[in-house]
């Protein structure tokens, strides 16, 4: 019984990996191709490469190694590369607007001044 729990949860491990690289594969081509080099990171063919290959590792080659460095890749484009491209793209972390974090729904909360 824990032998097949464990193999449940390493299914469930490798599921989420899988899905985790097809979003950043799928964010990582959308995203427009000079908001990379505006960022001052790879090129969009370099990320499109590396999530493409670490897909098709955790859907062909079930070798933990090879998982988990995707996984760290996936894990770059994901805190590192994403952010500035959509910051250099005008995509902000709180929307289309901006705006300061004592921002109301009508504008500034300025503490009842």
């Amino acid at each position: 019984m824990l032998l097949s729990a464990f193999g449940s949860f390493l299914w469930l491990l490798n599921l989420a990996m899988l899905v985790l690289a097809v979003v950043a594969l799928f964010l990582s081509a959308i995203a427009r191709d000079d908001a990379y080099r505006a960022a001052d990171k790879q090129t969009k063919t370099f990320w499109l490469i590396i999530l493409g290959v670490t897909v098709a590792v955790n859907l062909l080659v079930p070798m933990l190694f090879l998982q988990i460095a995707g996984l760290v890749a996936t894990i770059v484009f994901f805190v590192d590369v994403r952010p500035a491209i959509q910051q250099v793209s005008g995509g902000g972390g709180r929307g289309r607007r901006g705006g300061s974090s004592s921002d109301g729904p009508y504008g500034p909360y300025n503490g009842g001044r």
